[in-house]
This record gives structure tokens, sequence and C-alpha cells, in this order.
């Protein structure tokens, strides 16, 4: 399975099991993951969640194969799996903590900042390379990673795109902690297991009231992102930076305004 998920001691983890595509995601995967959170959020012997990767690779974000060839008219609309795994993920009442080691890329980014606890190891590369493919932010991450960051990093990260490591993901706030790769699963485990002790009614109120005042920001700023992404997607310069991508090229920008 390229989602592998199990249930124990009152966390319910996530894992991507995809390795030789690098843990791309496909529209079958953010299914998975959906259909899991929403069943954690509902299952009381669940207390909390996490999300992890390989020790080499986290997620190196959408399969772009799986991506283009489900791209077409109503592509990007909220029944899109990808929309059902973020909405799952945002609206998820328990705690989720995410467990970072290797790339994550894009998407592998921006779930981020809809998890709780995030905790990555020192091989941890964190990107968000959308402007490089002629698209901009998702999922509320020009919002939140401004928040998080400072609007001077967040748009050296926002329009370069390039990676950073994961101690300057701990500066900017994406990260709580920086962990030996070694270290890594067993911390958050570690950490996991802790709220499933905590009072849960606590936790579940501490999240909501944390989360209270920035709900419509987040939900008005993802509709504006999908917006302008949605018409990105089929622009030229998207189209020119996906040709170049599978013909292992750069792209050339230079004829568009």
């Amino acid at each position: 399975m390229d989602i592998q998920t199990s249930t124990a001691n009152g966390v319910l983890t996530i894992e991507f099991n995809r390795p030789e595509r690098k843990n791309a995601i496909t529209g079958a995967m953010y299914t998975a993951m959906a259909e899991a959170l929403r069943g954690a959020d509902q299952d009381s012997a669940v207390r909390a969640i996490l999300i992890t990767g390989k020790p080499e690779i986290f997620t190196a974000g959408n399969d772009l194969d799986d991506f283009l060839n489900n791209v077409g008219a109503g592509a990007m609309t909220e029944d899109r799996p990808v929309f059902q795994f973020m909405q799952a993920l945002e609206g998820c009442t328990k705690p989720v903590i995410a467990a970072v080691a290797g790339a994550a890329v894009g998407i592998g980014t921006t779930m981020l900042m809809h998890c709780d606890l995030v905790y990555a190891a020192d091989t941890a590369k964190f990107s968000m390379p959308f402007s490089q493919l002629g698209l901009c932010p998702e999922f509320a991450s020009s919002l939140l990673v401004a928040q998080a960051a400072g609007y001077t990093r967040a748009a050296e990260k926002l329009m370069l795109g390039e990676a950073f490591a994961a101690q300057e993901a701990f500066e900017m706030g994406i990260v709580a902690k920086v962990l030996p790769a070694a270290e890594l699963l067993a911390f958050a485990q570690g950490q996991a297991a802790k709220l499933v002790k905590l009072p849960a009614a606590s936790i579940r109120t501490t999240k909501a009231l944390m989360k209270r005042s920035r709900a419509a920001l987040v939900k008005d700023t993802i509709a504006a992102e999908n917006e302008r992404f949605s018409a990105m997607l089929v622009g030229g310069e998207a189209k020119e930076a996906f040709t170049a991508f599978f013909e292992k090229r750069k792209p050339d920008f230079s004829k568009f305004d």
C-alpha cells in the first residue's frame, strides 16, 4: 500500500510508503489519507495522529503524471482528492503530529502548516516551488508561512521556491524541533504518547481555541489561492514548466509577461 495506516495505543499513524517514487502523492493516496483522518476524528479510541514518511524522504509532493492526467474541466474543485485530504487535515479536531525526514516538497511543506506539532530530522529539506512551476501558493500557505516566518522570509521561500534546511525551518517557526534523523520517529511517537495520556477534551478545546481566530481567514485564503491556481494551471507558463520538467530541460519563461 502506498499509504500505510495503523492504530496502536491511541495513536493513528499515517505513513507515506511509496519510496520508489519518492513518496510522490497520487489521488488515491490523498483519498486514503482523507478517509483515515476522518475516521480517526470520529473514533474515540484515537487520541492523536502521526503523519510520517521514510527516513530518506517525506514526500516529493504531487505525482505529476497522476496530477496532470486528472487536470481538466472542474479539476480544481473541492471534490478533488487533494482538497478532501487538506479539508480533513485542517478540520481535524484531534492533535496531528508530523515527523519529517528528507525532502518535503510542495504539498509536503504546505500540509505542515495545518499540523499541530511538527518535528524534523536534521536531514530534512523543505520547498514550496510553486512559482518555478508557473503556479502560486496553495491551501493558505501564502497566509500561514508569512504568519509563522514574517513577510520577507515567506516571500523568499514562496517567490524563489528554493529548498531550505531543517534549521532554517525551525528558525522560521515551521517546525518545533530539529533532531538527529535516527531519533526523529521515536521522539514524535513519544510526543504522541504524551498527548494520549492527557485529557482528550482539553487537547481538543485548546486546539480549537488556538485555530479559532484564523479559521475564517484560512478558508478565505484557500478560496482566493485556488481561484488563481486554477487559472494559472492552464496558462502558458505552467505548460512550459511542466513540459520542461518531463523533457528534463530548464524552462524558458522569457516570452511571458
